[in-house]
């Protein structure tokens, strides 16, 4: 598992460029919605949407969020849509949002409805816990850090994913390899993110270049203005995804806890979503979507699913 101190995110959005917006356009509402099984994301995940679990009728109590989404015949999630690998619209195709966030929320559905029917809704961060308090969506899938501030409006199951602070290194380094092999290199940091006080920690000798964006300090990085440049994980593996001149090393060296958002004081369904997380981590299920998605770049090696109810706020 990826454990050390929980450490604040950086906003994935204001970083990664893609054709959301003009997408976005072309849906009705704001929202996408997926009919039935044409939802399925990348071929690589085919596999694991057709061996997905779906919960016995036993457990959708009736009166329950599980069995009004059922006769509704969809899963409203809200998401970013604009974040690659993580929860990412094709351009060429708005129906289709694809990476480990919006492959989870397909796996609920199936658990759910028995087929991956998913109305998207778009999220920023500020509006999250809004689109859960009003019923507008049933779960928030969206890099949402779990805290114990939030969970006094929203309630969280999970966590399902430890992200943190990262390295990343020009590609054809093969010298650095995490955290430990920062001291007395010059590292890229971007001003105002917790790498800032988090690498003098780890390597004091380390020699710190700041950056005002994640686009900057990708291109000093490539430019070789600094040995490595440290970063939120999933921010550095979705930016190693569309520029193949960088790559993720190590795991994580910090820790900041990912939650589904659920409505507040909805017990049945967080224990019902917690039950559904658990089983398709022992089927091997989350594996395959995180090595499809956020570990299909970089030399990160596979996580280990944090356990259930394990950080504060859970």
């Amino acid at each position: 598992m990826f454990t050390t101190p929980i450490t604040r995110r950086s906003v994935l959005a204001g970083a990664v460029v893609t054709g959301f917006s003009a997408a976005l356009t072309a849906c009705s509402g704001g929202s996408v919605t997926l009919p039935g099984a044409s939802s399925a994301s990348s071929t690589a995940n085919d596999a694991v949407f057709k061996n997905a679990p779906i919960a016995d009728a036993s457990l959708i109590l009736s009166g329950s969020t599980m069995d009004t989404i059922k006769k509704r015949g969809k899963l409203v999630v809200a998401t970013a849509l604009d974040a690659p690998l993580v929860s990412q619209q094709d351009p060429a195709n708005p129906q289709n949002v694809n990476g480990f966030d919006a492959d989870l929320a397909k796996l609920l559905a199936i658990y759910i409805l028995g087929k991956p029917t998913v109305e998207w809704v778009p999220s920023a961060s500020e509006s999250r816990e809004a689109l859960l308090s009003n019923g507008t969506v049933d779960v928030v899938f969206s890099t949402y850090t779990i805290t114990t501030k939030r969970a006094e409006q929203i309630a969280f199951a999970g966590p399902y994913f430890m992200s943190g602070l990262a390295v990343a290194v020009k590609s054809d380094n093969t010298t650095i390899k995490g955290i430990d092999d920062l001291g007395g290199k010059n590292v890229i940091v971007q001003t105002g993110t917790p790498s800032v006080a988090e690498v003098p920690q780890k390597q004091p000798t380390a020699k710190l270049t700041p950056f005002a964006t994640t686009p900057e300090g990708v291109q000093a990085l490539t430019q070789g203005r600094g040995d490595a440049y440290v970063q939120d994980y999933v921010l550095l593996a979705s930016q190693s995804s569309s520029n193949k001149d960088i790559k993720v090393v190590g795991a994580p060296f910090t820790s900041e806890p990912y939650g589904i958002g659920l409505k507040h004081g909805d017990a049945a369904f967080k224990t019902f979503v917690n039950t559904w997380l658990t089983t398709i981590e022992k089927q091997g299920l989350w594996g395959q979507v995180w090595k499809n998605s956020l570990g299909s770049v970089g030399d990160t090696p596979m996580p280990t699913a944090p356990s259930i109810g394990s950080v504060p706020g859970s």
